[in-house]
């Protein structure tokens, strides 16, 4: 019987704190803070981590909405869908930023994280989530996205110390190419990438969406997998 190349489990970040560990097949590697969308840590995001591992990372996705729902897992339209969007709006400033800070903290130190070099990624909610990690913590590089809401924070891009690397659909609803291009000017002094995906919809990269765009997920993948491996080992 083999054992699978990349092994799971959840593990406590504080009283109550998760968060869902994936090891790479080496069994260590760079660390890598994956953020959620409004949905949870679901069995796309754990497939994400999965996915990141694989590709040579110790991915960790901290349960964002750990105080309201503890590991809920929600679909992507009707009632599951308006629980996530009242659960985002719930969140506390302080309380994710103190979160954030103790999963950044908990990844450089695990064991099997090499060399203490630690990146963050996330999605939608979770891209935002990258974006104040960037900017709060000394991470050595973020990928956001789809970012909701990272336009009107963008007094913290002085406080950003780490590369960058931005991805955008071209028609979304939520993020406005006006929004993408103000990203574009706050960060232009920084080493920084913004990406825009032509036909593509918010939530691309998720294959359990209506949105999912197979060409977009695919390049995104592999400039984010260059551009971690290039600032991460």
């Amino acid at each position: 019987m083999t054992h699978p190349p990349v092994t799971t489990q959840w593990i406590d970040l504080g009283t109550g704190f998760g968060a869902h560990l994936a090891l790479p097949p080496a069994g260590s590697g760079p660390g890598l803070l994956l953020f959620q969308e409004i949905f949870g840590v679901n069995s796309h995001i754990r497939t994400v981590a999965a996915q990141y591992a694989l590709d040579g990372f110790v991915v960790l996705a901290p349960d964002v909405f750990w105080r309201q729902a503890p590991r809920v897992e929600l679909g992507y339209v009707g009632d599951d869908r308006a629980r996530g969007v009242a659960l985002a709006q719930a969140l506390q400033p302080p309380e994710l930023l103190a979160d954030i800070a103790t999963a950044v903290s908990t990844l450089r130190a695990r064991p099997e994280v090499q060399g203490g070099r630690v990146g963050t990624l996330g999605y939608c909610l979770g891209g935002r989530l990258a974006w104040l990690a960037a900017a709060t913590n000394d991470v050595d590089a973020a990928v956001p996205f789809y970012g909701g809401g990272i336009h009107t924070q963008l007094d913290r891009a002085a406080t950003v110390r780490c590369p960058l690397q931005f991805h955008y659909a071209e028609h979304d609803d939520h993020i406005p190419l006006s929004a993408v291009e103000q990203v574009r000017q706050a960060v232009a002094g920084h080493a920084a990438e913004v990406h825009v995906y032509p036909g593509a919809l918010h939530g691309f990269n998720c294959w359990a969406r209506a949105s999912y765009h197979a060409p977009s997920a695919a390049l995104s993948h592999g400039r984010a997998t260059a551009f971690l491996a290039r600032n991460l080992f």
